[in-house]
């Protein structure tokens, strides 16, 4: 069978979301061989129609009745949903790719970047594991960049800051930065205080450790992703009014020197890289760089002069897009290339 023959039958939970709606996007972009399409949301939502390929569907609400016969399930409608809905799903034959949080630290469950750990989305006897997560958007796009890096020189330790997109919350956090700019009056900050005109360095919960729930994700997922326990990462999150694109201010420190050149060149024949350093061109990345692109983008590229063996660099990627939808589709792409 030729990949132009292969067909399955696709599912999107939380269809009508920010991230479920650029799934649909990119599914459509991509040539996704889908031969049914099965848009999900809830009760509120039911009943309405989206568009694929030209195509309208009626929104279902979720039951086994409507997973059934599902071949792949994107899942992208929080954690209580996926931990109730995905379960199911999977005994319905779906595989399940999930957005959210419920399943990734989850021992029983691969945690993936296509571009990092592909291996781990298939069990030892070569079918896929029937849930796979996808990890925090800030994760994916750091992992993306310290892959190669890891291979070639091993890594010690990361100290990275993030620059986070309000679309990051969702719509609800892109029409909190359009209501601030608006001059509404806000009864309640959805980004823990005015985010227009602003920087605020919480994003999720604070834990018990002085870091956020934000922070400890790309932490934890780190290491999974890796497969490296020993990598240490020592996190800032900080929420900036920008409408898409994360950024990450990376330093980086290897386990052995390096040439900078080599560095470069590295990083610029990776998959899912593209290097962007020209500073006196004034040629780095920048959000607006990686809007509706699934690239990560890397500038700035510098050596630590006051701490050997140690990289700086400065990331960008879209958060909706490589950061959430295009890493679920890609990890689908890899179960569909394995199985024709």
């Amino acid at each position: 069978m030729s990949s132009s023959d292969f067909r399955c039958r696709v599912a999107v939970l939380g269809a009508t979301g920010l991230v479920g709606r650029t799934m649909i996007k990119v599914l459509e972009e991509r040539n996704f061989p889908v031969t049914d399409f099965v848009p999900i949301a809830s009760a509120r939502s039911a009943g309405q129609s989206v568009t694929f390929n030209g195509k309208e569907y009626i929104i279902r609400e979720p039951s086994a009745e409507v997973f059934r016969g599902v071949d792949i399930a994107l899942f992208s409608a929080g954690a209580t949903a996926s931990r109730e809905w995905a379960p199911i799903a999977a005994a319905e034959g779906a595989i399940v790719i999930d957005n959210s949080s419920a399943f990734r630290m989850d021992t029983d469950v691969p945690l993936v970047v296509p571009e990092v750990n592909p291996g781990d989305i298939f069990k030892a006897d070569g079918t896929p594991e029937s849930i796979i997560a996808n990890p925090n958007c800030s994760t994916i796009q750091m992992v993306v960049v310290l892959k190669p890096l890891y291979d070639h020189f091993g890594i010690k330790r990361v100290v990275v800051s993030t620059y986070q997109s309000v679309t990051g919350k969702g719509k609800a956090g892109r029409d909190a930065l359009e209501s601030e700019l608006a001059g509404d009056e806000q009864e309640q900050f959805t980004h823990f205080h005015q985010i227009a005109f602003n920087a605020v360095p919480q994003i999720d919960a604070f834990t018990e450790n002085g870091y956020t729930k934000e922070e400890m994700k790309m932490v934890n997922e780190t290491k999974k992703i890796m497969g490296d326990d020993a990598i240490s990462v020592s996190p800032t999150t900080v929420r900036i009014p920008v409408y898409g694109g994360h950024g990450e201010s990376l330093n980086i420190e290897l386990a052995k020197d390096f040439d900078i050149d080599e560095v470069r060149e590295l990083l610029r024949t990776s998959p899912g890289i593209i290097l962007q350093d020209d500073p006196s061109a004034r040629l780095y990345p920048m959000p607006l760089t990686s809007y509706e692109r699934d690239e990560v983008f890397v500038g700035r590229v510098r050596r630590d002069y006051w701490h050997p063996q140690t990289l700086n660099m400065w990331i960008v990627a879209d958060n909706l897009r490589k950061g959430a939808a295009t890493n679920a589709v890609q990890i689908a792409e890899v179960i569909v290339a394995k199985n024709l």
